[in-house]
């Protein structure tokens, strides 16, 4: 992984590492990755927050529920799952400002798919600008996820670019301001006509 991160770093391109783990996390930012995303949102190893600390790098603090063994063996939640994830995430940003991290450093990450049905994805997506009370910007990561072939008729992850888009504008709709996709291109180009129709419906005339 290490040359990988390194050979991309040199050429210009921003990294984030993908690891609940302190040392993977030192290792791929002494070789030039840009920004730590912690499935655990650094509740797993107790140096993360530190390592991310240390660095002034931006860190996703993303949702889940239960280890990843076993987290959709059957996913349940006592209370509306949008609550819970709301919850969750902010600790996680109490959590990583008292290790030292700047909030401004800060993004959240609902955990698309990461312990939850498909209806728990759904109510999600439906309640996503909620998490804009939490103060920090808002990453999706729907894409290619399960939830999509959920409902089209279980279409495989290499069918599922359609589904992508849609979840995509979902989230885009409602002020996410990253979003973590396979298909870059169509995506983009998704929702550049999405931003030129709604911009154009505010121009008068």
């Amino acid at each position: 992984m290490l040359p990988v991160v390194q050979r991309l770093a040199a050429a210009g391109t921003a990294i984030s590492v993908d690891t609940r783990k302190a040392a993977v996390m030192e290792q791929a930012l002494g070789v030039g990755a840009a920004m730590i995303n912690d499935v655990s949102a650094l509740a797993w190893d107790p140096r993360s927050a530190e390592v991310a600390a240390r660095a002034g790098c931006p860190v996703v603090l993303m949702h889940h529920s239960g280890p990843p063994e076993t987290m959709q063996d059957n996913p349940h939640y006592d209370r509306p799952v949008l609550l819970e994830v709301y919850d969750f995430l902010e600790d996680g940003i109490g959590r990583a400002v008292a290790a030292g991290i700047a909030r401004e450093k800060i993004v959240v990450d609902p955990g698309f798919g990461f312990g939850k049905s498909v209806q728990h994805n759904l109510q999600v997506m439906n309640g996503l600008a909620l998490l804009h009370g939490l103060g920090c910007p808002l990453m999706v990561g729907a894409s290619r996820k399960r939830t999509i072939g959920a409902l089209s008729g279980e279409a495989p992850a290499d069918r599922r670019l359609a589904g992508s888009i849609a979840l995509a504008l979902k989230a885009a709709g409602q002020g996410a301001q990253l979003l973590r996709v396979h298909d870059v291109p169509e995506t983009i180009q998704a929702l550049r006509v999405w931003r030129g129709l709604r911009d154009s419906a505010l121009i008068p005339g």
